[in-house]
């Protein structure tokens, strides 16, 4: 099973970088991890929607690239997609393991969100919150969330 995380941006912050690279060590018994950023735009401030609308489009052109080079199931994450708890998000997981899935492809946006055509590539539209996150932090969510379905997949225990 492989592991792909698709995002915007790099990570900056030492304290972020070490904490992805903990629960790549903890997912290696479970998967595969591959981490792919791809550039982000420099978004001015106060920018004009226009702008903001062709920042998306720019960086989504760079996830496209490997969106459309993989097979895998794609999840989109995005403020107004489905909320799961992790037991429903280690069920769907693990459903789609049954059906034959043996990839993931998890895709954090820029700081502007996801343009509509990567959207569109989306098996599953997933929110985390309603709340706005810093992207290198949803990066450890996310590492986290992955880690603990697979631990509630293989009915091994994990704090509550």
């Amino acid at each position: 099973m492989t592991v792909t995380i698709l995002c915007v941006g790099k990570i900056k912050e030492k304290f972020y970088a070490q904490a992805v690279e903990e629960y790549r060590k903890r997912l290696g018994r479970y998967c595969k991890l591959n981490v792919i950023e791809v550039a982000d735009e420099k978004t001015p401030d106060h920018a004009p929607s226009a702008v903001e609308a062709q920042i998306k489009e720019k960086e989504g052109k760079r996830l496209l690239k490997y969106l459309t080079e993989t097979s895998g199931y794609k999840v989109v994450l995005a403020i107004d997609g489905v909320m799961m708890d992790s037991p429903e998000l280690a069920g769907h997981m693990q459903k789609q393991m049954v059906q034959g899935c043996n990839e993931f492809v998890f895709v954090i946006g820029g700081s502007l969100g996801l343009s509509e055509e990567v959207c569109r590539c989306a098996d599953l539209t997933l929110s985390f919150s309603k709340l706005t996150f810093p992207h290198p932090l949803m990066r450890v969510i996310l590492l986290e969330q992955i880690y603990r379905s697979y631990r509630i997949m293989y009915q091994e225990p994990y704090h509550k």
